[in-house]
């Protein structure tokens, strides 16, 4: 999906030096971050990274050891969790089990008093949104684990909070299931305006999803920015192996290139990469497989040579593993099309563009 134009003059979530400590155990650590009106923003992490533990601080359900969140300008320092402009839809759906699924997701309209035409007209909408239109007077019991996650889903956007906290909510659904609502969640989220924080573990539903991200580990931010910005231009080598698939490389640096660049060796074997970088410098060179290529087709200083341990299909794409010679190894990726043999054994020479 294209990237929308987000106004950053538009702060509507400041996270200041937020640290959050269960005993010992430093759940989040020193957390800052800036979340502007109208964005979707995604917290990415593996488990136990501190993702969700910050969503329940937003949300008001913990409460920060240190620093502090302000939410369209007012600090939450003492505001219970039903006095925040937030709704949250929790993984573990929390649904009421003597409620039809209709009844579930009209509750929080209810409860603010809305006429019975309007609750009505507003849950068919959500229920039709999220592929349950014929679902409504079933019970939660009645459902797969996928079906009750999006009454789930239904019942937080029903209401159209400003500011709404999603926790894995797509986690339970079939890939194709899931894509698809990925596209409605989005497109929604356009028409309402409304702010998400959207907390996965899944890489490509990030680069999906999200206006801008925030990659955690071990309870600290590595790196913020767009999907582009995060994926192209890892900040550690732990976004570049985290995020979407990634070679990385220990190298030798040489020292500056004559003709630009910084020449490292690898595996015995000279190239040039782009910045300049002085000899000896510890670095790590990071390539995704996509950029790789096989063949003859390389300008100097940006080949390897190898042997290829094995092809892996995967569709539209396949990989082929490549062992240097001091016996690390890479993965280039290519299309499911390309019509050149890649038997396992052959010798073989790597390349990407020195740029």
């Amino acid at each position: 999906m294209a990237e929308k134009s987000i106004d950053r003059s538009n702060e509507y979530v400041r996270i200041e030096g937020v640290t959050k400590r269960f005993g010992d155990f430093v759940a989040v650590d020193n957390v800052s971050l800036n979340i502007y009106k109208g964005e979707i923003f995604c917290l990415l992490g593996g488990s136990g990274c501190g993702k969700t533990t910050l969503l329940r601080m937003l949300a008001g359900f913990e409460s920060p050891t240190a620093g502090r969140i302000l939410i369209d300008g007012q600090d939450m320092a003492g505001i219970p969790p039903y006095e925040r402009p937030v709704n949250m839809m929790f993984q573990s759906y929390a649904l009421f089990p003597h409620m039809t699924v209709a009844a579930n997701v009209a509750f929080g309209l209810e409860q603010e008093g809305l006429a019975r035409s309007e609750i009505d007209r507003r849950v068919g909408e959500m229920l039709d949104i999220v592929k349950l239109g014929e679902y409504g007077r079933r019970k939660p019991h009645q459902l797969s684990g996928g079906q009750r996650q999006r009454v789930a889903l239904a019942r937080a956007l029903v209401k159209r909070p400003k500011l709404l906290l999603l926790d894995e909510p797509l986690g339970a659904l079939d890939a194709k299931l899931r894509k698809a609502l990925q596209v409605e969640l989005k497109t929604l989220q356009e028409s309402l305006g409304i702010t998400f924080i959207y907390v996965t573990h899944d890489q490509e539903e990030a680069l999906t999803m999200s206006d801008r991200l925030a990659v955690m580990a071990g309870g600290s931010v590595e790196q913020v920015g767009t999907p582009a910005e995060v994926y192209e231009s890892p900040a550690t080598a732990f976004v570049a192996d985290f995020l979407g698939s990634a070679n990385v490389l220990n190298v030798e640096v040489i020292g500056p290139s004559a003709g630009g660049g910084t020449a490292v060796r690898i595996a015995g074997q000279e190239i040039v990469c782009p910045g300049e970088f002085a000899a000896g410098t510890d670095l790590r060179l990071t390539i995704r497989p996509e950029r790789l290529h096989l063949g003859a087709g390389g300008a100097a200083g940006s080949t390897l040579v190898g042997t290829i341990v094995r092809s892996v299909y995967q569709g539209p794409t396949f990989d082929v593993l490549v062992r240097l010679a001091d016996g690390s190894r890479i993965t280039v990726r290519r299309p499911s099309d390309d019509s050149a043999e890649h038997p396992d054994g052959a010798p073989v020479t790597v390349y990407c563009r020195p740029e």
